[in-house]
């Protein structure tokens, strides 16, 4: 348990950082309730958290700007997420932009859309700063507020690594099944 609380009091920014980055809300959160144990700051994580998620949908902005619709062609896997971005975008404009961070799914081809469809600077950076702070107050304070959840698994590691590595067994078990039958079928 002592390397756990070593590696996250080593790591835990960067893995903030870098979480932030891609859909990482798990990362805050758990990063989030860790400061509530006492273990992180809460604010080093939140600012990490919104640099980190600022950062990454200004330059996926700008990519979608400089390449266009272009980019979805060379990226057959962001077409299916573009695609729906571009929907939702079209319906709801600055609530998108303002959301899309919360959209599992599309939220790293959704600075992309925005880019890619003509959306200005001028307008995209201001509600993306504020995109940035909804969400980074959120998935802490979320996070923090779960602290007391995070604090009872580290007083009960063993018992919850045993009841995980049971839960897991028992996945690979019934999906092991499952293809059997459906073999069979």
């Amino acid at each position: 348990m002592e390397q756990f609380i070593a590696f996250v009091q080593e790591w835990g920014y960067w893995a903030v950082f870098l979480g932030s980055l891609i859909e990482g809300e798990s990362v805050i959160l758990t990063a989030s309730s860790m400061a509530y144990a006492g273990y992180l700051s809460l604010y080093k994580i939140m600012i990490i958290a919104f640099f980190g998620t600022l950062i990454a949908d200004q330059v996926l902005y700008f990519v979608g700007r400089a390449y266009g619709p272009a980019i979805f062609e060379r990226f057959p896997s962001l077409k299916k997420s573009s695609e729906k971005a571009f929907r939702l975008l079209h319906k709801y404009d600055i609530w998108f932009i303002i959301l899309s961070r919360f959209i599992y799914g599309i939220r790293i081809s959704s600075a992309v859309v925005i880019g890619a469809a003509g959306i200005s600077p001028q307008r995209y950076i201001p509600l993306n700063i504020l995109s940035a702070i909804i969400w980074t107050l959120v998935s802490c304070i979320s996070g923090y507020l779960l602290g007391d959840v995070m604090i009872s698994i580290i007083e009960n590691f063993e018992t919850v690594q045993k009841y995980f590595l049971s839960v897991i067994l028992l996945i690979i078990i019934m999906i092991g099944a499952w293809a059997a039958w459906k073999r069979n079928k």
